[in-house]
């Protein structure tokens, strides 16, 4: 039996993390056991779904680079289908048509819910002749005994009685088809194995179980993956902060470290934090995902970036930045080489935004310093130091600014002070960069350049004197 998996997002808004993990566990299923994996969008509820949200969730997958091999599929061009699987389920007696009327069914909620029973409809129309030319709704003619038993590779062993089911609409009075008879056709239709979804999808399953079957057809395996908390404990949404994958891309996030962060919420392989992507397929198993909901941890997702960028390509890196840098008013082509830049500072930075923010320097002057940095630095000791280092990096050609040569220079005015660096080399930084941490002083100096170096340190040494006037 060849492994077919499938994601099957609903498009009324962003690719939510929470279906980014359920994208993944179904691509890593199928990757494992050479399988495919089918992109599937479930677009059915006409009145929310829209092509930005499609476009969303492309995108999302396509940043994570979650390649599908078929797909996407969308279910408002199968409607005829549907219509076709429908009518067989009336000729067989195992739908039926259903008239009654909204206020009817209102009642019989409010009654069912009085008397503390279960909502579920009580079967009124199942040997009623409804005319097809009023307005009706189809239903599924459930099975009224026995019981329905998931053998989930998650969660183990669960059973549902058929007397706890209803006879679910499978189409609506204006003719579309409802989730949970499009699901089962489209999972049968496209050969479906193993189908890995939220555990909210649940209490579905035995229902889908029961027309799949009304419809001769075996069902797939189920895999119900546990819903992903907040901090808090309560479900994972916007009042958390970002929950969607395009939110984390431009916050500064590296596709690698959220895929890498997200199958480690609820599965593991013994203490590793760090997989690749090949290694999740190799290592990963489906029957491994613990039953219970995992929290997701912001400050987790974001030791992980921090490992990505700075163990990753720099070349790639530096690609990835760009437009961060772009964001904030930078041209990158318009100063240092940014791979360069992406060498000297990948260990300071948690997210791209971050790393944009702390290599401004690179690029452009700054307007004020740190004040605490300034403070303790910029003081008149300091004075004498800055004088003659402008006059030694005046006398050096631009040629000769290397990281070598540049560290020379300020070991030499150090010596000729008779301090250890630090006191010069600090104030040169503060000078250079506006604050008291930055890369190596002679691989700051070099990525600023001369101009910009000779400039800063006369504004550095104007702001002492107007200090200390």
């Amino acid at each position: 039996m060849t492994v077919r998996t499938r994601f099957a997002p609903s498009p009324t808004g962003y690719l939510h993390v929470g279906g980014a993990r359920t994208a993944l566990f179904s691509y890593l299923h199928a990757r494992k056991h050479g399988g495919q994996f089918v992109l599937r969008i479930e677009d059915t509820d006409l009145e929310r779904s829209t092509a930005e949200s499609v476009n969303a969730i492309l995108e999302g997958m396509t940043w994570l680079g979650l390649d599908y091999d078929e797909g996407p599929f969308y279910q408002t061009q199968r409607f005829d289908r549907y219509n076709a699987v429908i009518e067989e389920l009336l000729e067989k007696g195992l739908a039926y048509r259903c008239d009654c009327p909204k206020e009817r069914l209102d009642e019989l909620r409010d009654s069912q819910m009085a008397q503390r029973l279960k909502p579920r409809y009580d079967g009124r129309c199942r040997q009623r002749e409804v005319d097809p030319s009023e307005p009706h709704v189809i239903r599924f003619r459930n099975p009224t005994d026995g019981v329905i038993v998931i053998n989930d590779l998650i969660r183990g062993r669960v059973p549902f009685s058929n007397t706890e089911l209803d006879d679910l609409i499978i189409r609506r009075s204006d003719g579309s088809p409802t989730y949970n008879l499009t699901v089962v056709v489209d999972d049968a239709d496209m050969g479906i194995t193993h189908v890995i979804r939220g555990d909210d999808h649940l209490n579905n399953t035995p229902r889908q179980v029961n027309i799949l079957r009304a419809l001769g057809h075996e069902p797939p395996s189920y895999a119900h993956v546990p819903m992903i908390l907040g901090d808090d404990g309560a479900r994972l949404s916007k009042r958390h902060g970002a929950v969607s994958v395009i939110a984390y891309r431009e916050a500064g996030f590296l596709p690698e470290a959220l895929l890498n962060y997200l199958v480690r919420l609820g599965w593991s392989h013994g203490d590793e934090e760090i997989f690749s992507l090949q290694e999740m397929i190799e290592l990963f198993d489906i029957a491994d995902v613990n039953r219970a909901a995992s929290s997701f941890n912001t400050e987790k997702l974001a030791w992980l970036n921090q490992h990505y960028i700075q163990h990753g390509d720099p070349k790639r890196i530096a690609q990835l930045l760009r437009p961060h840098m772009g964001r904030i008013g930078i041209d990158p082509s318009e100063g240092p080489d940014l791979t360069a830049v992406v060498e000297a500072q990948a260990a300071r930075a948690k997210t791209l935004v971050e790393l944009a923010e702390i290599s401004a320097f690179c690029y452009r002057d700054f307007d004020d310093y740190d004040a605490a940095a300034a403070k303790k630095h910029l003081r008149l000791a300091a004075r004498e130091g800055l004088e003659r280092l402008r006059a030694a990096f005046e006398l050096m050609a631009y040629e000769d600014w290397t990281p070598q040569g540049l560290h020379h220079v300020v070991e030499h005015v150090a010596e000729e002070l008779g301090v250890n660096l630090g006191k010069v080399a600090q104030p040169l930084r503060v000078a250079i960069v506006g604050r008291a941490a930055s890369p190596g002083i002679d691989v700051t100096l070099h990525l600023v350049g001369k101009d910009a170096t000779l400039r800063r340190i006369a504004k550095a040494l104007a702001y002492i004197d107007q200090r200390g006037a």
